[in-house]
């Protein structure tokens, strides 16, 4: 199952990838959560210890991996390399493990920009590949708002891509755009979860302006989720949205799977 979670900087994507992730672990499944977003805050949510974070090195920053697996020299561009690297071991490798979640911190390349041919962004798209559409776990992936990276083969390995959302024009912009990028590769599979729901006029808002088919529910406003973040607390000991995501859970794989 491959599950990949987008939506606007700031509507609680990373809450909503912790938590769902944790509950698929509490189940017994493996589970590897991809922080593929450039805040690179998942670990954090998912609970995980400071001196585990600190040892957390984004792909893209390991230098000699990337020159070793591409064939190139670190630090260079524009010049010859492998284009298929061989990514098969880094996911076992590499990760950090915490309360049965696997987490891979992707990061971003910053050279040329997002669809620069260098060595590291070749390894990312490959290693991303390789993580939808030959890994057996679980995969959660935390992305930034878009899904054109991931490629059209790529893409169609993934079982469902959520947007979360929040009562606001701009969020329901990014739902658009991602739901336009899905189906110019031919993937139809894209549902939304609200956030931030302090009223029913907030839910109608969204309702009006979203497919309704596609909804999968809501997470309530939550002062405990936003005090979590300031005293370093999972969002997922944050309990009444823990049930909010339980119930999403259950629909996703009602509809999805």
């Amino acid at each position: 199952m491959k599950i990949a979670i987008t939506g606007k900087g700031g509507v609680g994507k990373t809450t909503f990838a912790a938590i769902i992730s944790r509950l698929y672990a509490e189940e017994g499944y493996k589970v590897l959560a991809v922080d593929a977003d450039p805040d690179e805050n998942l670990a954090l949510a998912l609970g995980f210890p400071q001196n585990l974070i600190d040892e957390i090195v984004p792909i893209s920053e390991m230098k000699n991996l990337v020159a070793e697996r591409t064939k190139s020299s670190p630090g260079t561009f524009g010049k010859m390399f492998k284009i298929n690297p061989k990514v098969d071991d880094i996911p076992e490798r590499y990760c950090k493990e915490y309360n049965g979640v696997k987490v891979l911190t992707m990061g971003t390349v910053d050279t040329g920009g997002s669809g620069c041919i260098c060595p590291e962004n070749v390894l990312l798209k490959r290693l991303t590949s390789h993580l939808i559409l030959q890994n057996k776990d679980i995969v959660i992936m935390d992305m930034e708002a878009g899904i054109e990276h991931l490629g059209r083969g790529t893409a169609e390995g993934v079982d469902a891509f959520i947007v979360v959302v929040e009562p606001g024009i701009r969020s329901i912009q990014t739902y658009k755009y991602v739901k336009k990028l899905a189906k110019d590769i031919g993937i139809e599979k894209v549902f939304v979860v609200a956030n931030k729901i302090k009223n029913e006029d907030d839910e109608d808002y969204i309702m009006k302006n979203i497919d309704r088919e596609v909804y999968l529910g809501s997470m309530h406003y939550s002062e405990d989720v936003g005090n979590s973040d300031r005293v370093n607390k999972s969002p997922y000991e944050c309990k009444n949205t823990l049930e909010e995501i339980k119930v999403i859970k259950n629909k996703l794989a009602n509809i999805a799977f």
